[in-house]
């Protein structure tokens, strides 16, 4: 059997559960003309369990106009923030302090990013 021919690949962060024909998905996958609805059906049935994170997302799109997703660990900057109870970053960075979180809440964020690091162990995915 043959493979597919990729058209393109497109790489969006979208909220978990909660993607729509809107901006940013319309923009992305319009122009390529993808069934904008059905990939938001497929997405959000995929991330319901994580409603609340932002989940990054790579679609890859076929010469026929159909595609395949995956989906991606959430940025580490949402996880930091999570981690320490922020709503939004500083917007001094490197000037202004607005939090700190633990070496626990730091390993915790290497685990549940080792999927996507290119990381051999725990203690090397902390160190990125």
């Amino acid at each position: 059997m043959a493979q597919k021919q990729v058209a393109a690949l497109v790489k969006i962060q979208i909220p978990a559960g909660q993607a729509s024909p809107a901006p940013p998905v319309g923009t992305a996958l319009g122009p390529h003309g993808v069934a904008i609805m059905d990939f938001c059906k497929e997405y959000n049935a995929k991330t319901e369990d994580k409603r609340g994170q932002i989940i990054p997302v790579e679609i890859t799109i076929y010469e026929d106009r159909s595609f395949s997703f995956i989906t991606k660990t959430p940025p580490t900057s949402f996880l930091i923030r999570q981690a320490a109870g922020l709503e939004k970053a500083s917007g001094l960075a490197g000037r202004e302090e607005v939090g700190s979180i633990t070496w626990n809440q730091v390993e915790e964020i290497a685990e549940t990013k080792m999927p996507d690091l290119n990381a051999i162990d725990i203690e090397g995915a902390k160190q990125q």
